[in-house]
């Protein structure tokens, strides 16, 4: 059965803003979420990622690849297979990601919640991204199409 509400007509506008939220900082799940978001721009859609818990901790200044993998981690050396294997294919890393993110103006949002809840500094995070607590999630993310959960 055909669900017509997903069905995709001619002259059907494209989605003009995505919206994830990354909870976990698992290196691999954080990987998808920086390709998701990319491959909104290259849509021609906005992008903004949501940083809470977890994956707030790849936004802090040399965090980036601390993550484990999520799956297959047998310590560390999954993560170190993964990268190589995404170094041979020409994949770019997960900071390249997040640099291509930034150039591009994708709003890297720091839950402003969890930074207090941590006791983290701000001085910890990189430059270029933003802080917003749920209340502000709320509205933006009411106004994008698409709304994911990483």
């Amino acid at each position: 059965m055909e669900n017509q509400d997903m069905a995709v007509e001619e002259g059907d506008a494209m989605a003009d803003k995505a919206t994830i939220i990354v909870h976990s900082g698992d290196m691999d799940k954080v990987y998808s979420a920086l390709i998701i978001a990319n491959g909104a721009l290259a849509m021609g859609m906005e992008a903004s990622l949501y940083f809470t818990f977890w994956g707030l901790q790849r936004l802090k200044k040399g965090g980036l690849d601390k993550g484990p993998l999520s799956r297959m981690n047998m310590l560390g050396l999954g993560k170190r297979m993964m990268k190589q294997k995404m170094k041979a294919k020409g994949v770019a890393s997960v900071k390249e990601l997040r640099e291509m993110c930034l150039e591009a103006e994708v709003k890297l949002i720091a839950c402003q919640m969890t930074v207090d809840l941590f006791d983290m500094d701000p001085s910890e995070f990189i430059d270029g991204i933003d802080y917003a607590g749920a209340a502000t999630f709320f509205e933006f993310a009411g106004e994008s199409d698409v709304n994911l959960f990483v």
